[in-house]
């Protein structure tokens, strides 16, 4: 008499599932959710997740890219065909906007990342988003880790890490007031390389940025920027050619590139295998500024 096999799931099938329960629990919950858009990998995953969490039909909600206006083309042009290729309804929030408005002031050093708070706000507002599903993921930042999958957020955007609501048995709570929001993020308990492993796992195409080439780069407390129209050299400093590639993609002025020879996806996964800092950590000079950068911005209302 045979036996039968005992049943069981991957460990990236259960992520899989975790986040698709988490999406699925948002459209039953709220009325006007949307996704947190860049055209970077964490993002890119999790429209692959929402495409598999409603599928057959489309994608139920709108995407929303905070457009800083500090991009890389590369990856501006893959956001774009992919919204065109799903049919998706792409919402831009324009930092240039809003300074060319009077709403937002550039900061003195031409950075942006701080000025994305309050655009964002102004959108949710605009559109009246109640739940908003954002990339990040525990493992990126200590700030971030102290969030749940579900995070409340007042009728200011901000978010208060000394109340927040407990998520036992995967019960989430979306109770919330008009004007106050909730922030969800599908990712939370994956890894950088359990999402390299799913972008393996699903053939997802990416932004070419993200493996080994050759640019123009500037080296800078120990990190790499492009040289570019954001970027420009200082007295003393001098340009090479390097080979590498992007761990994360933000504001071009802020995100680093790291050098690398990883010009695949196997290549990349067993880069990240090896690798003890995380990308943040590695390529973001914005989170740099001080030990509680993240967690100030997200009290101030940040993804």
């Amino acid at each position: 008499m045979s036996q039968t096999k005992p049943y069981r799931v991957s460990h990236l099938d259960a992520l899989e599932a975790e986040s698709i329960f988490v999406m699925r629990e948002v459209m039953a919950e709220f009325e006007r959710p949307v996704l947190l858009f860049s055209g970077g990998k964490d993002s890119i995953v999790m429209l692959r997740l929402a495409e598999k969490a409603f599928a057959p039909a489309r994608i139920p909600f709108p995407v929303m890219h905070v457009d800083t206006g500090h991009n890389f083309a590369e990856v501006l042009e893959y956001r774009d065909s992919r919204v065109a290729t799903l049919g998706l309804n792409l919402v831009v929030a324009s930092v240039q906007e809003a300074i060319d408005a009077g709403s937002v002031r550039e900061l003195p050093d031409g950075t942006r990342n701080r000025i994305q708070t309050p655009v964002l706000l102004a959108a949710v507002e605009k559109y009246r988003f109640d739940a908003l599903f954002g990339g990040a993921r525990r493992d990126e930042e200590k700030a971030r880790a102290k969030e749940r999958m579900f995070s409340f957020r007042d009728e200011f955007g901000q978010w208060d890490p000394k109340n927040q609501r407990p998520e036992l048995w995967s019960l989430y709570n979306g109770r919330h007031h008009p004007g106050e929001s909730i922030r969800v993020f599908p990712l939370s308990n994956w890894t950088e390389l359990d999402v390299w492993h799913y972008i393996a796992k699903e053939n997802i195409p990416l932004p070419s940025i993200y493996y080994a080439h050759d640019r123009e780069v500037v080296e800078r407390n120990g990190m790499y920027y492009a040289v570019n129209e954001f970027i420009k050299l200082r007295d003393g400093e001098t340009s090479e050619v390097r080979r590498v590639r992007y761990r994360t993609v933000g504001d071009a002025s802020q995100t680093a590139a790291v050098l690398s020879e990883a010009d695949t996806v196997d290549k990349v996964i067993d880069e990240v295998a090896a690798t003890r800092i995380t990308e943040r950590g590695a390529t973001r000079g914005d989170d740099r500024v001080s030990e509680a950068a993240m967690e100030d911005r997200k009290r101030e209302g940040y993804f």
